[in-house]
C-alpha cells in the first residue's frame, strides 16, 4: 500500500521586523553629552575669575601665531558667569609680576624712589651751590667773633658726600665742654648761634652727632663715653633749637663715642673731642 507522504511547509508570516538597537546607543552619547555640557555650564559659574583665567592659561598654546580655527578661546571666548558674560581675552591679561628681591639677611628691599624724590642735574647744582654759600658765610661770620683767629681754629667745614660738615673741635687749652660734663663754655654756645644763624637760611635737615676720646671715663658706674657723646648731641640740639632752628629740622641726634676719631694716628688727642652738625644733603627741596 502506497502512502503519501506528508510535506510539511512553514510559510512565515508578512509580521513586522525587528529593529536593531544601534538608536539606544545613539541616545546614550547624547543624553552623556548634554550631561556633561550641563555640568561644564555649572561649573564655569560657580568658578571665580582667578580660576578661569589659570584655566584659560593652562590650556592656551604659547605661540605668537594667531588661532586659525576654533573659537579662539572657552566657547568662543564667552562663557555664563555670576556677572553675566564672562570675557575670556588672553591678549588683555595680565603678566604676573615677580616677588622683589630679598635682601640677604631676609629683610625687603626698600622701595623705590619715586619720579618726585629723585633730584634732576638742576636741583643737584642749585643745592650745592647753596651748601658752597653757607660754607662762605661761616667762614665771614667767624672772622667776626671776638677772639676769632684762636676760634676759627675749633671750626672744621668741609663738603662731603653726606652734606656740608660743620665741625666744632677742642683745642689743647680751649674745650669746647667742661671735661666729663655735657654744659657747653660761653665761647662754645657763640658758636653755635653762628651755626643756628646760617642753618635758618638753609632748607635741609641737620643730623648732629657727639664724638669723645678714647680716654675712659672715669666718673659714676654706667656712665661712658657713649652717653656722654649722647647727652652733649642733645644739648647742641637744644641749643640750635632755641636759636630758632625748627625741631623737625633736626633729622638725628647720636653719640659716637671714640668710634669715629678725627685724630686717627692719635685716638687720645683733645682734636677727637667734638660735636658734628651735617646740613643732610637732598633732605629737603631746594629753594
Amino acid at each position: 500500500m502506497n502512502q503519501t507522504p506528508v510535506i510539511v511547509k512553514k510559510v512565515h508570516g508578512a509580521g513586522h521586523k525587528k529593529h536593531g538597537g544601534a538608536w539606544k546607543v545613539a541616545y546614550a552619547d547624547f543624553v552623556t553629552a548634554m550631561m556633561a555640557f550641563f555640568l561644564l555650564l555649572w561649573l564655569l559659574n560657580a568658578a571665580t575669575r582667578e580660576q578661569l583665567e589659570g584655566i584659560s592659561d593652562y590650556f592656551s598654546p604659547i605661540t605668537t601665531r594667531p588661532a586659525t580655527s576654533g573659537g579662539g578661546g572657552l566657547l568662543a571666548g564667552e562663557v555664563a558667569a555670576e556677572k553675566g558674560t564672562y570675557e575670556m581675552d588672553i591678549a588683555e591679561a595680565k603678566p604676573m609680576e615677580p616677588p622683589p628681591l630679598m635682601d640677604p639677611r631676609g629683610f625687603p628691599p626698600p622701595p623705590a624712589a619715586t619720579e618726585a624724590e629723585t633730584s634732576s642735574p638742576r636741583d643737584s647744582a642749585r643745592e650745592q651751590q647753596q651748601l658752597d654759600e653757607a660754607e662762605a658765610a661761616l667762614r665771614a661770620a667767624i672772622r667776626r667773633l671776638p677772639k676769632a683767629a684762636r676760634l676759627a681754629k675749633s671750626l672744621l667745614i668741609d663738603n662731603t658726600a653726606e652734606g656740608l660738615r660743620i665741625q666744632i673741635v677742642d683745642q689743647e687749652g680751649l674745650p669746647m665742654f667742661p671735661r666729663g660734663e655735657a654744659g657747653m663754655y660761653t665761647h662754645t654756645r657763640s658758636l653755635l648761634k653762628m651755626v643756628a644763624g646760617v642753618v635758618l637760611e638753609m632748607p635741609q635737615a641737620i643730623a648732629i652727632s657727639g664724638h669723645t676720646d678714647a680716654l675712659p671715663f672715669a666718673a659714676s658706674a654706667g656712665y661712658s663715653n657713649w652717653e656722654l657723646s649722647a647727652d652733649r648731641a642733645n644739648a647742641v640740639r637744644r641749643a640750635l633749637v632755641e636759636d630758632g632752628v625748627p625741631p623737625d629740622r633736626v633729622a638725628r641726634v647720636v653719640g659716637r663715642a671714640a668710634t669715629e676719631p678725627l685724630l686717627r694716628d692719635d685716638p687720645e688727642a683733645p682734636g677727637n673731642r667734638r660735636i658734628t652738625v651735617v646740613l643732610l644733603r637732598g633732605s629737603k627741596g631746594v629753594r
